[in-house]
């Protein structure tokens, strides 16, 4: 089995698949760091590519990616100033990792959704 069970609070801490996995495995960290895949893309691309995130939930996400070192932002003073974010390439073994998940949602989701209605109709029973 797995390294993923602690016996304190202070153990959870300091578990490196907890800390690493908490910050990677968010429904917007995953598909920023897909978005970024094809090269370095400005805020409003990335918010467009995306579609249905806040600004707020996307600079949040940015940064978080940013501290942990997935990606990087660059600003060129301009004018006009202009941000852009890229992959790092510990951003980019991530996407790596990723792939087989997105490929593989992919490929089950029409099995995923039939469990999901099966659960749902036996819970309303």
């Amino acid at each position: 089995m797995l390294p993923v069970g602690v016996e304190s609070r202070a153990e959870a801490l300091n578990c490196p698949i907890r800390s690493v996995l908490a910050n990677v495995t968010g429904k917007w960290r995953i598909i920023i760091v897909l978005a970024l895949e094809d090269g370095p893309k400005r805020f409003g691309e990335i918010k467009r590519c995306i579609g249905d995130v806040t600004q707020r939930v996307l600079t949040e996400n940015l940064r978080g990616l940013q501290r942990d070192g997935y990606l990087t932002r660059t600003v060129d003073p301009g004018p006009p100033v202009a941000v852009s974010y890229e992959l790092t390439p510990l951003g980019r073994d991530l996407v790596e990792l990723m792939k087989p998940l997105v490929f593989w949602s992919n490929d089950h989701m029409e099995r995923v959704r039939a469990a999901r209605m099966e659960y749902d109709r036996a819970e309303r029973r």
